[in-house]
């Protein structure tokens, strides 16, 4: 894990890149990175490649990056980790390769120079990189099938740049501010900022399980290599028997748990008392594991209530013989952290603030990496949008289609449930969109409506950002093709926008602000390809129960039965109680508290000076 970025100067016309700008770059992502630092240029310094590392497989110097290759040949900066790499370099070197360090990275310079770009289709991992390639002066990005590490681009039909964060390629102080519309409008639609767009309209992000080539002739358009609709259609074509779920998900999610523990470090884990990072932790031990610490996070607003995850948790580590460490947090220690959670905050979400304190956590403790239970719920249905959306679409579907029939619903709502939609205010848009699976998505996981944009900016940027977004269809796009079922649809919907946009992307900017590399064994390409047969059939609840009975010794009752509530953060009471917004007489709804929470992200993590002008 750690932080890369470069500039290629592909235009023969461009002027020669400046290496202020290059370190410039690189060292805004010094946390990313503490453990090591490098810079690489080419022999006409058209091309030049920065790295920060934070090492995690081979510690030595001679795995410092940029790597290049033994004949010069190729480059490389490299950010994440490829799990499969030892399969990989024992099948590069039984064909007589060799290697000069035990680490990832020489493994992927080997097998672009075997296989080219369609190396990416061989890793398993979580990944995003760069390499330059000396023989066909180009320069060749990719990134995982999830979009689990993320890289960004600016490009002004001279240079190109790229880097790990947004907020680094501007630190290097060439990339215009320039304000993209439709960034904006995303993350008030979604509570984050939807690739590939962000809130500048020069910088771009590669998109998820994408590749892209560079070279005189400027960027080609990036090319999808993996469709996870795709994978969920083709599970659904041959779906497995309902009863052999539970040894199906054992099996495959037991293989990734493997696979995700490759390191020269300890590896931790996060430990809620869900049932995706409980049952984690048990594979973590099946797996053969010994001596796990497990970070919980306890809230001194919630101790004593049904919202504290420490003491049924504490009851999970008991149970697998981990060391558990409870980290208390409170409104203080929230307060004072603010100001650097929003520095952080690479692009406005407004999730990522329980993930900052247990990253922080894992960090005071002296991990380097921790695995997670993200992405269970979006795997294996475990959220209530994988009922709401279907049913919605059932229930509303067809007066959806009747013209006009949304119109009358909102003024009827707002004329006799006033007080009713103040607190639920997605109330009145649900026979304007529970039509179609893309409109009963952006209605189950939507910040604010596209009706409501005009009254949070003015109606000019409204109407561009929405244009140049297309949420409907951006949307609909992670249906192509059907995944085949409900349950893959949702599957879909949920994987290709909230974990990525939001979960997985928070994910990266907390950990890394704390030199904390996190794992997601749950969100893993071969994982949902050995589990696409089983998704169709998952009735609710069962999936979930599925990962509760995988560990050989399976979690507790009371962590199976215990109802839902998410990783919550005291955040609402919190503001209130710092003046930043009104304290209710009525509670108010989690939507509401999102949507307040909203105006405080962006106001302390974006330029609204940029966005205004």
């Amino acid at each position: 894990m750690c932080g890369l970025n470069g500039i290629f100067a592909f235009n023969p016309a461009a002027g020669l890149p400046k290496e202020a700008e290059l370190l410039a770059t690189r060292e805004a992502m010094r946390a990313r990175g503490p453990d090591g630092v490098g810079v690489w240029w080419s022999e006409d310094r058209r091309c030049g490649l920065a790295h920060r590392r934070l090492s995690i497989i081979d510690l030595s110097d001679r795995a410092l990056q940029p790597m290049a290759s033994a004949d010069g040949r190729l480059v490389i900066t490299f950010n994440g980790e490829i799990y499969n790499y030892a399969e990989l370099r024992r099948e590069l070197e039984g064909e007589g390769v060799r290697h000069r360090t035990t680490s990832d990275t020489e493994t992927l310079l080997h097998l672009y120079a075997r296989d080219g770009i369609a190396m990416v289709r061989r890793l398993r991992g979580m990944f995003a990189f760069a390499i330059w390639d000396q023989a066909k002066q180009g320069l060749f990005l990719a990134r995982d099938p999830y979009g689990i590490k993320p890289l960004y681009t600016a490009g002004d039909g001279w240079t190109l740049r790229f880097a790990s964060q947004v907020k680094a390629l501007l630190a290097g102080g060439q990339v215009s501010r320039d304000p993209e519309p439709a960034g904006l409008v995303g993350f008030h639609l979604f509570g984050h900022v939807p690739e590939p767009f962000t809130l500048y309209r020069e910088i771009r992000a590669l998109p998820a399980g994408h590749t892209q080539w560079v070279d005189a002739a400027g960027p080609r358009e990036p090319v999808a290599y993996v469709n996870l609709a795709g994978i969920l259609a083709e599970g659904a074509r041959h779906p497995a028997p309902a009863v052999e779920a539970g040894a199906r998900v054992r099996a495959a999610v037991l293989d990734s748990i493997r696979a995700h523990m490759v390191a020269d470090v300890e590896v931790g884990a996060f430990l809620s008392a869900g049932i995706d990072s409980g049952a984690l932790l048990g594979l973590m031990r099946d797996a053969g594991q010994t001596d796990i610490r497990a970070i919980t996070l306890g809230f001194d607003q919630f101790r004593g209530t049904a919202e504290d995850e420490a003491p049924l948790a504490a009851e999970v580590a008991l149970r697998y013989g981990a060391r558990h460490i409870v980290r208390r947090v409170g409104e203080a220690e929230f307060r004072q952290d603010l100001p650097a959670i929003l520095e952080a905050m690479d692009q406005p979400s407004i999730d990522g603030v329980n993930t900052w304190f247990v990253a922080k956590a894992a960090h005071e403790a002296g991990l380097k990496v921790a695995v997670s239970g993200l992405g269970g719920d979006e795997l294996l249905a475990g959220y209530p949008s994988f009922t709401d959306i279907p049913l919605w679409r059932r229930r509303f579907g067809p007066l959806a289609a009747i013209p006009g029939a949304g119109a009358a619903a909102r003024a009827l709502l707002s004329a006799f449930a006033g007080s009713a939609t103040r607190h639920r205010p997605k109330m009145r848009g649900m026979l304007d969109y529970a039509g179609s699976w893309e409109g009963a998505y952006l209605l189950r996981r939507g910040l604010f409506l596209p009706s409501e944009l005009q009254r949070l900016m003015d109606s000019d940027t409204a109407r561009e950002g929405l244009r140049r977004l297309r949420p409907l269809s951006a949307i609909r796009a992670g249906l192509q093709p059907d995944p085949g079922s409900d349950t893959g649809r949702v599957c879909a919907l949920e994987s290709a926008n909230y974990m990525k946009n939001q979960l997985l992307r928070d994910a990266d900017w907390a950990g890394m602000a704390h030199g904390l590399e996190i794992r997601t064994p749950l969100v893993d390409i071969k994982l949902i390809e050995n589990l696409a047969a089983v998704i169709p059939r998952l009735a609710p609840g069962a999936g979930k129960a599925a990962l509760a009975a995988a560990p050989s010794q399976p979690l507790p009752e009371a962590v199976v039965s215990r109802a839902k509530t998410g990783f919550s953060v005291p955040t609402a009471d919190w503001m209130a109680a710092a003046g930043q917004q009104p304290v209710d007489t009525a509670p108010a709804s989690k939507g509401v508290t999102s949507r307040r929470w909203s105006s405080v992200v962006l106001s302390g993590a974006t330029d609204m000076d940029a966005l205004a002008a």
